[in-house]
């Protein structure tokens, strides 16, 4: 049964890596997974912008709520048995700073990817800086 549905970034290198390894977590079934790059996607079915959904992970909850950046991030790890990866980001002293980190390293994605080596093709990496 899903019960997460994570928006991704098909064209960044590094994001296309993570979900598929929460894919390989997935022992239950529990996440989803739309390509914002995909025929016929558009966020406002999901009461958000496309712009919102490129500069942080956005995910659908099983009841309907929409949950961004670190809390998005935090629901997929729970949803595959590995809420110890996430811990940090909950606590409410330093949820705020992760949060601020998130953002920072989203809105610098294809530039990682590159950086890290992640298999960037078609010189997307290159050319997007966001």
């Amino acid at each position: 049964m899903t019960t997460l549905t994570l928006f991704f970034d098909s064209r960044c290198p590094l994001c296309s890596a993570e979900m598929r390894r929460l894919a390989r977590w997935d022992r239950h079934g529990r996440l989803a997974y739309a390509d914002m790059h995909g025929d016929g996607f558009d966020a406002a079915d999901y009461g958000t912008s496309w712009a919102a959904m490129d500069a942080e992970l956005h995910a659908l909850t099983a009841d309907g709520r929409l949950l961004v950046g670190i809390d998005a991030i935090a629901a997929a790890y729970s949803a595959v048995g590995r809420s110890w990866l996430v811990l940090p980001l909950k606590l409410p002293l330093t949820k705020p700073l992760w949060a601020r980190l998130y953002r920072w390293f989203a809105h610098n994605r294809y530039r990682a990817s590159r950086v890290l080596g992640y298999g960037c093709v078609d010189g997307v990496c290159g050319t997007r800086y966001r």
